[in-house]
């Protein structure tokens, strides 16, 4: 049976994150493989869920760069576990891990060294998409979310052979949420609770501009003109929280628009939801697309990365272009003015997501790639 390692940047709440943890559960459920885990931050929420799958202690390889003695010798520690637990995969699953996980790979002689890119352009500097790069080449394989990402990969340079897509599995019954009670979720995430509201969600979190909430909040103060009782929820945590707060001021819609901060109640405040918004610039595969089609919710969301591979056009929602505020709005006025359509988009989106993008899809196609 193999030993397989997966190395995790954190276990704060991010998609990257989230992903990794659930394969790791996959994994050891399946039982297939002999499944390690190891972190650059052993810190952040989903180290309880970890914890729960009987992980209570694994090595943390904490850095501070990766150009100091520091990073060289986090790196021999990591090889050396490498090869005292005989690990035969290493499976990265962001930048900071992917850099330094295939070289701890290489310099151990692990035969499977398996990286992961999630996102497309946006993200990173000259000198970090250089140093990936290079990271790239020690890999024997390399994990993407999309088919826009692959595309993405080819252009910069990465050898096509090494690219596999594996879609992001959606487990349903995680995301089943324990109550649809509209006053109890609407107390626990102090959101208002009155009849006839309307909520459009974004989740994203507020760390990074390519996120793009400034569009949302631009398209919201459109839509309010015309539907005053339609409500703006961004969830998430990030610096960029102040900013956006005070544009929703000086737009003049603060008392329409709501802030989560960091929300342990994704699939309940879905449940309370009229429809789902991603915004943007640039994405690999977003999981928030496919939590709101999980949840039932017609998608407005740009028209980036993956988005295309999950939303139908006009069946379970819409695509417009990057940073057209304007286009977004008047999409989801059609979907306020219309809500037969929105619950059809809705409908037919939860089809989707239980069809194409289930949990043993991508266990298996893992599994493959492993040789199991």
């Amino acid at each position: 049976m193999k030993n397989v390692l997966q190395l995790i940047g954190s276990f704060n709440q991010g998609g990257s994150e989230r992903q990794a943890v659930q394969l790791t559960r996959l994994l050891r459920e399946d039982g297939r493989v002999n499944v390690a885990i190891a972190a650059l931050t052993d810190e952040g929420v989903l180290r309880a869920e970890v914890e729960r799958l009987g992980f209570t202690e694994f090595p943390e390889f904490r850095l501070t760069s990766f150009y100091d003695a520091n990073f060289f010798k986090q790196l021999r520690r990591a090889a050396r576990f490498l090869r005292e637990n005989r690990i035969d995969v290493v499976h990265t699953h962001d930048f900071y891990t992917n850099v330094f996980g295939m070289f701890a790979a290489r310099l151990a002689r692990v035969p499977l060294a398996v990286a992961s890119k999630r996102e497309t352009g946006g993200m990173r500097t000259k000198l970090q998409k250089t140093v990936e790069k290079i990271a790239f080449r020690q890999s024997n394989a390399i994990v993407v979310n999309s088919a826009a990402v692959k595309d993405y990969l080819i252009a910069e340079g990465v050898t096509a052979a090494k690219i596999e897509v594996v879609y992001n599995g959606l487990d349903l019954e995680r995301l089943r949420p324990p109550t649809t009670d509209r006053a109890a979720v609407c107390g626990e995430l102090k959101l208002p609770a009155a009849a006839g509201l309307k909520f459009v969600t974004l989740v994203a979190n507020l760390r990074h501009p390519v996120k793009n909430q400034p569009m949302f909040l631009r398209a919201a103060r459109k839509v309010t003109e015309k539907f005053p009782r339609a409500h703006f929820v961004l969830a998430g945590e990030g610096a960029l929280r102040e900013d956006l707060e005070r544009l929703a001021a000086d737009l003049n819609i603060a008392g329409n628009v709501h802030f989560t901060g960091l929300c342990k109640r994704v699939p309940e405040l879905l449940a309370v939801s009229f429809a789902g918004v991603l915004t943007s610039f640039n994405e690999g595969f977003s999981n928030s697309i496919l939590e709101y089609m999980a949840a039932g919710l017609p998608v407005v969301a740009t028209r980036v990365g993956g988005a295309a591979e999950a939303v139908v056009e006009n069946e379970t929602g819409f695509l417009v272009e990057s940073d057209d505020a304007d286009a977004l709005a008047a999409r989801l006025i059609e979907l306020l003015e219309a809500e037969d359509k929105a619950a059809r988009f809705g409908a037919r989106g939860r089809r989707i997501a239980e069809e194409k993008f289930s949990l043993g899809a991508q266990l298996a196609k893992t599994l493959e790639l492993y040789g199991v």
